[in-house]
């Protein structure tokens, strides 16, 4: 039987391992770079959740959203694929590709979709597309038993389980895979029992995060959250944390630098000696999301469409670096895990609390793959 956290004096202290792989100018990284950087840091996981995302892994469905789905029977596949049938123009179906390995067990049916919405369903909806598909998979995951889908971003995929993330890796095969930007977990849970859905990154559209640390700010941060059409059913900090990412970059259309001042807001004392216009933004922001700042240590990647961004809580309470290299950037817990990939880095150092390291693809690659300059 396994035992969730507190059960029987069963307490895991927080551990976790969080690395990222990106390239400035779109070079095409094997999966296998990622797999052996976060393997490295095996000790900081326990086994009972491991898993990646990858960035421009889907190009020649690059304008269609990828949805990855766990299933837990034939009965809950056939109803959740009558559902997409009737939303969406299912372009390609598929099982993802997986190696059948001794340390991943009891995998549940995974399936991946290519699809776009249906013109006249859309246009009834009287929604933009993004919030379009946000409802259909909420709708999915909150109310048709037996079914997740835990990926549903456009040239982008999540792929998790329970087991070491190394293993997880040779599980889905990763190593086929190529893409401009990786992000990858170890996960160490700390409230939550180890389960397929509950592995990280999570993921919103093309929003994915994976997350080291233990929140406290849990409830607060849920019950607003909660208010604006997300339902936070999986009980675990990071889902609460891709929600709130969905909601002010997508929904509220901060920058990602706003948003890091919300999740990670500088202390009021440090905001009564800022500068104007600096003062009134910072305080604007801490008044108006107050519900947002996420206390407690942490360390998260966010990965999107044409970037990856890195934040520690204001505190530093979990350990992060940066190397560069070139035009690649790798942002890990432990300089161990970025070595192992580059020895040779021409730039390392750790970012102080509550400052946002963002990395963009150049202008030209952005255009190549039809994003925003």
């Amino acid at each position: 039987m396994l035992l969730k956290e507190g059960e029987n004096g069963n307490r895991i202290p927080s551990g976790c391992a969080i690395s990222g792989i990106f390239s400035k100018s779109e070079r095409r990284i094997s999966g296998e770079s990622i797999v052996s950087s976060i393997a490295v840091m095996h000790d900081r996981s326990n086994g009972l959740g491991g898993g990646f995302a990858g960035y421009g892994i889907y190009p020649e469905y690059k304008n269609q959203y990828a949805f990855h789905v766990f299933y837990d029977s034939n009965e809950a596949k056939e109803i959740c694929e009558r559902y997409l049938d009737r939303h969406f123009d299912v372009i390609n179906l598929s099982k993802i590709p997986i190696n059948r390995i001794p340390e991943i067990t009891d995998e549940p049916l995974i399936w991946r979709y290519f699809v776009d919405p249906l013109p006249t369903k859309l246009a009834a909806s009287q929604l933009d597309v993004k919030e379009y598909v946000v409802r259909c998979v909420n709708k999915i995951n909150t109310q048709i038993d037996g079914c997740y889908v835990f990926s549903c971003g456009k040239n982008m995929g999540v792929f998790k389980a329970v087991g070491f993330p190394e293993d997880v890796g040779r599980f889905y095969r990763l190593d086929e895979y190529e893409g401009y930007c990786w992000t990858a977990h170890g996960r160490y849970p700390t409230n939550t029992p180890g389960w397929w859905g509950g592995a990280h990154p999570f993921a919103m559209l093309d929003y994915s995060i994976v997350h080291n640390g233990e929140i406290s700010s849990y409830d607060a941060n849920r019950r607003f959250i909660e208010m604006y059409g997300y339902k936070c059913s999986l009980l675990t900090d990071t889902e609460v944390i891709t929600y709130i990412t969905d909601y002010l970059l997508r929904k509220k259309e901060l920058t990602l630098e706003e948003m890091a001042s919300v999740i990670a807001a500088p202390f009021w004392s440090t905001i009564e000696h800022m500068p104007e216009p600096e003062k009134t933004r910072y305080k604007f922001l801490r008044n108006t999301f107050s519900s947002l700042l996420i206390t407690g240590p942490f360390s998260i990647l966010l990965g999107f469409t044409g970037g990856m961004m890195a934040l520690n809580d204001r505190l530093k309470l979990r350990s992060m670096v940066v190397g560069e290299k070139d035009d690649m950037v790798y942002i890990a817990s432990e300089e161990c895990a970025m070595r192992v990939i580059e020895p040779n880095l021409d730039n390392i150092w750790s970012p102080r609390g509550g400052e946002p390291v963002i990395v963009r693809l150049d202008k030209q690659a952005m255009k190549e793959i039809g994003g925003e300059e």
